[in-house]
């Protein structure tokens, strides 16, 4: 099996450490270390049920007394639950093809196994729980959020049979992340966000009040257009073409990417979505640096 996190990567992973602010207690950004609201011994205080709760939780008593769900919350130091959302739509099969031959054929999809790799490794090495969801419009394929070795092994033969093909997974086929992502769990988009289903799906999320983190992952090609002569521009996933001559459209794309990719991250950041944009030829672990290192900072 490929190792797919680069030996100097796992060694700059030592740095980070996954983060929420929720289960920080929602007093500010820091490690989910810290004590927390949860279901342990010492009594905390009441608050509402929301969805994803588990029901052991929910305080019968009082409901028979007032008609409406309460949940029992205590002290307790929380491990977080990490979901890793991969896309798996066609988009993300692009390969980077303006890259010297230092990788060649590598894509959206190679660089969002390796971000899922190293994502496991940082919940392992902290005795989190993580899972991960799979996005296909032939499916959803879900993995519920465990611990240890054989938790990571079995990302690793998903990730290692997994292809990019299709669009992304229509609304009535979402139904299992609803289910089974908690209220309070963290969750890492992996996906080049080009398409607004996507998008959509991960702001109902943060609506939802589940914590989430978006990594956008771009090729060379989108962010430099070092296209020359002329060029058939083809959507993988609807085959829709485009003819143009690379260096008269050079300007007026790199423009137009760069002003769509702000409003992105401003539409992002209205939601309270953490994100970060990746290029493919950049150092994987450059993302969670982003995501997770500013964290680490403003919480000492």
């Amino acid at each position: 099996m490929v190792d797919l996190i680069p030996p100097e990567v796992r060694s700059r992973l030592r740095g980070l450490r996954l983060s929420s602010r929720r289960a920080a207690g929602q007093s500010g950004i820091g490690a989910h270390a810290s004590r927390s609201r949860g279901s342990g011994l010492e009594f905390a205080q009441y608050r509402a049920y929301e969805p994803g709760d588990e029901l052991r939780q929910i305080d019968w008593k009082l409901y028979a007394r007032s008609d409406r769900f309460f949940v029992r919350e205590a002290e307790r130091e929380s491990p977080l639950a990490l979901w890793i959302l991969i896309d798996a739509s066609a988009s993300m099969a692009q390969v980077d093809g303006a890259r010297d031959g230092g990788r060649p054929g590598w894509s959206r999809l190679d660089a969002a196994k390796s971000l899922a790799a190293c994502l496991a490794e940082l919940a392992l090495r902290e005795g989190d729980r993580f899972g991960w969801i799979v996005l296909r419009d032939d499916g959803v394929r879900l993995a519920i959020p465990g611990n240890g070795l054989r938790q990571r092994d079995r990302l690793l033969v998903e990730l290692s049979a997994l292809t990019a093909g299709g669009g992304f997974p229509a609304a009535d086929r979402l139904a299992p992340l609803w289910e089974r992502i908690g209220a309070r769990d963290l969750v890492v988009v992996l996906s080049d966000l080009f398409d607004d289903a996507c998008v959509g799906l991960i702001e109902r999320l943060a609506a939802a009040r589940r914590e989430v983190l978006a990594v956008q992952l771009l090729t060379v090609e989108e962010r430099d257009f070092p296209f020359a002569g002329g060029h058939r521009f083809v959507d993988p996933e609807t085959g829709v073409e485009l003819l143009g001559d690379g260096p008269a459209m050079r300007a007026d794309f790199v423009a137009r990417f760069a002003a769509a990719r702000a409003a992105l991250a401003a539409r992002l950041a209205a939601s309270g979505i953490g994100f970060a944009a990746h290029v493919l030829d950049e150092a994987i672990d450059a993302p969670l640096r982003i995501l997770f290192g500013a964290r680490e900072a403003a919480a000492r």
